[in-house]
């Protein structure tokens, strides 16, 4: 019985489900996509099939990174206990477990319409290189957002059976916080990363991060102010980005002096920041 919920302990943190930020990182911009897509409250069925996509999906992105990343992460001192690096879960059951979320994930998006399907197909294949392209590209954050962030595009192809202007423009406004928040988590570990080869945005960017990371999230929050313009959101919408905009300066101030931990709770208030725009969309529809 004790090898059992040890097992069952390992598989969640395996997942993440004992960190939901990264999921409420997912969760927030396709909620943000489903009500602008619909003007107002998506369909319910499309908004349970979105949310359980979420929840299953991103669980999944965690498994293929572990794999992808299980004989650095021995090397790294913040997730050299991670399961696979461990071998608590060995690696055949972390296949099944990828393989099992991924089939859940499929009957999810198969109610849906063909260009969704097409789109959710599309996020599968370039969420799963993510993890690898680690080794030769220098902002791998790019291809997750890319990859991650297809579920914006799909809201909208799902309400609407098209991706119209505003839902690429939304894509790319959170392909860019994508890079914002990741580098902030990259900077917790750029020493150990330097050492066993993994490249990230907070090496490249280096002594400039903090300045490379303020442009980026001014970009994103200019975007974000063009959609509140082109869907003439209410006053609520701007209070909300009003206090996006605090939060990013706080998050400037949590990784000043690039302290580890720091920089982990600036990624993490990444979470209320969209959380803070879903409500803002929400109540101004």
């Amino acid at each position: 019985m004790q090898t059992l919920k040890n097992k069952i302990k390992a598989y969640i943190r395996l997942t993440r489900f004992d960190k939901p930020t990264g999921l409420f990182l997912l969760l927030w911009p396709t909620l943000w996509a489903l009500w602008l897509a619909a003007h107002g409250m998506p369909p319910f069925h499309i908004l349970c099939i979105f949310v359980a996509g979420v929840i299953v999906m991103r669980p999944a992105g965690c498994i293929i990174n572990d794999f992808a990343d299980r004989h650095f992460d021995k090397q790294v001192v913040r997730t050299q206990d991670r399961p696979l690096a461990t071998g608590e879960v060995k690696v055949w059951e972390a296949v099944i477990l990828f393989v099992l979320l991924c089939g859940i994930g499929l009957i999810l998006v198969l109610q849906l319409n063909l260009l969704t399907i097409s789109l959710a197909v599309l996020a599968l294949i370039v969420s799963s290189l993510y993890p690898f392209t680690k080794r030769f590209l220098s902002v791998p954050q790019l291809i997750l957002g890319l990859g991650w962030y297809l579920a914006i595009p799909m809201a909208f192809a799902a309400v609407l059976d098209r991706v119209p202007l505003l839902g690429w423009l939304t894509y790319i406004a959170v392909v860019i916080w994508t890079l914002i928040f990741d580098t902030m988590y990259g900077l917790a570990d750029k020493e150990d990363d330097a050492k066993v080869g993994i490249k990230s945005a907070a090496l490249l960017f280096g002594k400039y991060v903090r300045f490379n990371l303020a442009v980026l999230e001014g970009i994103f929050l200019a975007l974000l102010l063009i959609i509140g313009m082109l869907v003439q959101l209410s006053w609520f919408y701007y209070v909300a980005w009003t206090t996006a905009l605090i939060l990013s300066i706080y998050q400037q101030y949590l990784i000043k002096d690039f302290n580890p931990d720091s920089c982990i709770s600036a990624f993490k208030n990444n979470h209320w920041l969209g959380l803070v725009m879903y409500f803002g969309i929400v109540f101004s529809i």
